[in-house]
Formats: C-alpha cells, structure tokens, sequence
C-alpha cells in the first residue's frame, strides 16, 4: 500500500515549494507593500515587484504624504534591489484617469463625496494589474493591505484586520470572489503597524521609517477644490448659501468647496444655532444649510453591490448585519433589504449623521470579522 505523500500547502496556499511559487508583489513604495515583498524574498518565493506609475510623477516628485508619486517609484525599486528580486514600472496614467480620476470630478462635481481609493483597489489594482500578474505567470499576487482573507466552507472569505485601528477593509469592500482567489494579504493578522515596522528594520529596508501616505496620491495637499478646478473649469461657480427654510444667508464661490456635516468655515456666524450642510444642490448651485438634526438619517439606498455572502443576496428579504458608512465610523447595525442582486435599501437601526452620495455603505458581520462586502450610497431616484 503506497504512503500519502501528498504536498504540504506553502504559506500562500499552494502545495508547491515556494521557490517554484511566482507571487506578485503590488509596491507602492511605502513600509508595508515593502515588508510583504520582503517577506515573501526572505521564504523563498519568486517575488516580482511592480509598481504602478498612476499619474505625472514629475509634478509629485518633491510632495510627501502621497502614494505612487515619483519618490515612491525609486523606493520600491531600491528595495528590490537591496532583496534581490525583479521589480517593473508600469504606465497606467491613462488607465488610472479613465477609471479613477475622471469619476472623481463628475462624482464631486455633482455633490457627492466620493472615495477614490476603492475605485482604484476595483477598476485598477485588483482588475489590471491583476491581469498583468496572470500575464507573469503568477500563482497569486500579494498587497501590504490591512485585510485577511481566511479560507471558509464555500471557499476564501474577506475579513477586517487584526488591527481595528489600520483595517481597511471598507476600502476594499468591492473585492469579488474571483480576486479573492488570487489575492493575498500577509499583514492582515498582524497586531499593529509596529510590528510592520519591526520587520522593515529587521530586514533591514531603507523605507522603514517611512511616514505613511496620507492623502489621496493625486490631491497631495489635500486641496479637493484646486484639483477639480484643474481638472473641470469654471467648476467653481458662485452661487447662494441657503437655509433649509428658504433664507439666503450668505454667497459662496462654489459647491465644491463644501462637504455634506461641515460646519466650519461657512462664513454665516452670528446665527443662534450652529449650522450645518445639509444637503448640495448642484444645478441651483446652492449650498443647504441646517441645524444638527437635519444631519440624521435611517433609511439608505444603496447600488453597485458587491456580495461576498454564501447565499445569493437576493435570496433573502432581510439581511441583519453591521454596515460601516464612513471609513472612520465603527460598524452600526442594520438591515439590509434587497431590490435586486445589485440594490438594496439599508434602514440603520441608529440613525447616522452626515451621510453622503458617492460614500461606500460596507456589510460586516454582527459578530466576528467577516466581510459580506457592501456597495455605493446614492440619493434613491
């Protein structure tokens, strides 16, 4: 009778040694893309490092506080070098302003807050240059993310990080089953970004100080208005600050210097109660005014979902899970109601504050880390 002498999996999933295991190490030039890719170097599989070229890295080149600028481009080359693995550049300025970029003007443009970083992770990391890894004859490609993906019953599951505190699973929310088959994220379990760091220097990487990015990479400074000004003229037209109730308290010299709960910087003190942003009315150019109140909502439609569940979305009337409607919010419960495989109407069992079109609306599980993925907040009609 012949012994099993089947494979034991690699760290990665495979049932290969990790010198015959091609993983593709997406690095942004920052400590944790190069700890993955370190990491992976230092237990023997063939890492490729590529890093993406996303705009003018010219113009960014001196900035601090954004990713996939020029700076960053020489950093993750220099710790290929100094781990001894092969890293590529890849130009996907056109492909990041299609995808990414151009969507984020209109989105603004329109009154909406949008969150570029997940559609960049959706329309160009996790769909592009995935397909590039395919291209490279990678069994799997690796990202410095703060995300576990466990392997479940139906196959690999999405869940938030170890770290509360670095999760970032919201920006993530739109990762299909079929990514998730080829994605691996190493730093998910870790315990904090010290540890990340700890490892940099054992490794001895010369980004192990590095300050993290901060700002989306193409708003370094985190001027949203300079930039769509830039990008869409004549953006900011002036138009009239209104109260809900119809007053016009004061001008303003565009909607797009304003955010749905911003309270600061209105220029229309003096008034008995504070006010806030309530709602931007784009084609009257008016930006609505109100009291705190007017802020809470409990009923939210939400599109584009993206369902990471083991039973169809619409096979139930009512999902009760945790949603998250901003990145810096804790998970809330809810119930989540189904209009079709792609739709659905959240109602918060307590109502949120400050709620925006273009904001992701992502589903956790009541107990536990699971992600059961999320979609886009829209105005319902």
């Amino acid at each position: 009778m012949a012994l099993d002498t089947e494979t034991p999996l690699n760290s990665l999933g495979f049932a290969k040694p990790p010198s015959e295991t091609r993983v593709v190490v997406a690095m942004s030039g920052g400590v944790d893309s190069s700890v993955v890719a370190a990491y992976l170097a230092d237990q023997g599989y063939d890492v490729v490092g590529v890093t993406l070229q996303l705009y003018d890295h010219g113009a960014a080149l001196a900035k601090k506080g954004a990713c996939c600028a020029g700076i960053d481009i020489h950093d993750a080359r220099r710790v290929a070098e100094e781990r001894g693995f092969p890293h590529y550049v890849l130009d996907y300025e056109n492909i990041f302003k299609d995808a990414v970029i151009d969507e984020f003007a209109d989105s603004y443009l329109a009154g909406a807050t949008p969150v570029p970083c997940i559609r960049c992770n959706e329309r160009v990391k996790f769909k592009d240059l995935l397909e590039t890894a395919k291209d490279l004859e990678a069994d799997c490609m690796a990202t410095g993310h703060y995300i576990q993906r466990k392997m479940g019953a139906n196959g690999p599951e999405l869940h938030s990080a170890e770290d509360a505190n670095r999760d970032q699973s919201y920006f993530l929310f739109s990762t299909t089953p079929e990514q998730l088959n080829f994605l691996r994220f190493p730093l998910g379990h870790l315990p904090s970004k010290d540890a990340t760091r700890e490892m940099a220097a054992q490794y001895g990487l010369s980004v192990a100080d590095k300050p993290d990015s901060q700002d989306i990479c193409f708003v370094p400074d985190g001027n949203y208005a300079s930039v769509i000004e830039k990008l869409r003229p004549g953006a900011a037209e002036p138009g009239e600050i209104v109260h809900a109730d119809g007053r016009v308290l004061a001008q303003h010299d565009g909607v797009i210097h304003y955010t749905i709960g911003q309270r600061r910087g209105l220029g229309i003190g003096g008034l008995s109660e504070p006010l806030y942003v309530v709602k931007l009315d784009v084609d009257k150019k008016q930006v609505v005014v109100g009291p705190k109140e007017m802020l809470a909502t409990r009923v939210v439609p939400v599109r584009e979902i993206n369902w990471l569940g083991d039973e169809p979305f619409s096979s139930r009337d009512e999902w009760h899970l945790s949603v998250k409607v901003r990145s810096t919010r804790p998970p809330r419960e809810a119930i989540i109601r189904p209009l079709s495989d792609t739709t659905a109407e959240i109602e918060l069992l307590t109502p949120e504050e400050g709620i925006s079109p273009g904001q992701a609306c992502v589903f956790y599980a009541n107990e536990g880390s699971r992600v059961f993925g999320g979609g886009w907040i829209w105005r319902g009609y």
